[in-house]
């Protein structure tokens, strides 16, 4: 189990991480999910004890990752599939990640083989391999030690099609049996057919958590659109409604039509359109949610 508490982090001032909580249960995929620099990667460093929280705390297991004895041994990370040696071969590096972690060294092959690593590969040293490659053989570190708990970052970076796939089966054959995963990624369907749960991140707070079914749930109040986008944007602002501009000139307001419909009325402003929003399911949602393009009227 993975828990975070309030996890804060500021550079300078300037908050990278704000106030994030959310739990990982074991026999679960939480997909961690935000835009490129939403502060999904400071999280994650916080929770293996890389990067000291400003404030807040996390655990893996009830202890905190620094706490943890040999936490190979319980915890497979993968935060950066390019800070491996360049000058090993594959399977020297996880020879020596076994020697590490007191592991015998017979699991090295049995390891290579199901991350889809041939002997010809492992065979070679780590500067020639793709980023691909330096994913399969990231993930084969972070299972080395037999951990119940795995916490991968962006793991999906440089894999084929075929690898995504594969990829998706592993993590979901490790949940299925027990195992608790933290995913993170920028992009949503690389892991929405394997997640359980998801924690959606922008700059640098928590937006959304929850199942597919929860988030989807949640009230989206409605759409409208004026004849003329401006006047009903000023009377929506006078109204102490926040409303989110859409392409085509509506607004997405979190309120009831009565309310929208009255605060129109009072300002004079003609309507074109005045109904239940659709958030287009779960994508559009993310991307509603995370994308800095969007205006919001506050």
């Amino acid at each position: 189990m993975i828990s975070v508490e309030h996890l804060t982090k500021r550079y300078r001032g300037l908050a990278a991480v704000e106030d994030v909580s959310f739990r990982c249960e074991p026999g679960t995929v939480t997909g961690f999910l935000g835009p490129n620099g939403a502060g999904k990667s400071t999280t994650m460093r916080m929770i293996c004890g890389f990067t000291p929280p400003t404030a807040g705390s996390s655990t893996v297991h009830n202890t905190p990752y620094q706490k943890i004895p040999n936490p190979g041994r319980r915890v497979g990370v993968l935060l950066d599939a390019g800070a491996q040696h360049a000058g090993r071969t594959g399977r020297e590096t996880l020879a020596l990640s076994a020697e590490v972690l007191g592991i015998d060294r017979a699991r090295v092959p049995a390891m290579l083989e199901a991350v889809g690593l041939e002997p010809a590969a492992a065979r070679r040293r780590v500067g020639g391999y793709s980023l691909g490659m330096r994913q399969r053989l990231g993930i084969a570190q972070a299972l080395l030690g037999e951990p119940s708990v795995l916490i991968l970052d962006e793991p999906a970076n440089g894999l084929d099609p075929e690898g995504i796939f594969w990829m998706r089966e592993l993590l979901r054959d490790f949940a299925d049996r027990g195992g608790t995963v933290l995913l993170s990624s920028h992009l949503l369907h690389e892991v929405e057919e394997v997640a359980d749960r998801f924690v959606v991140i922008a700059k640098g707070r928590i937006v959304a958590q929850g199942t597919k079914a929860e988030l989807l749930a949640a009230p989206s109040g409605v759409r409208v659109r004026g004849l003329d986008p401006a006047a009903l944007s000023t009377a929506l602002l006078d109204a102490g409604l926040a409303a989110q501009a859409e392409d085509d000139g509506a607004f997405l307001v979190d309120a009831g039509a009565e309310v929208v419909g009255r605060a129109a009325a009072t300002a004079g402003a003609v309507l074109l359109e005045l109904r239940p929003a659709d958030r287009g399911g779960l994508e559009k949602l993310f991307l509603t949610l995370t994308s800095p393009a969007k205006e919001t009227l506050t």
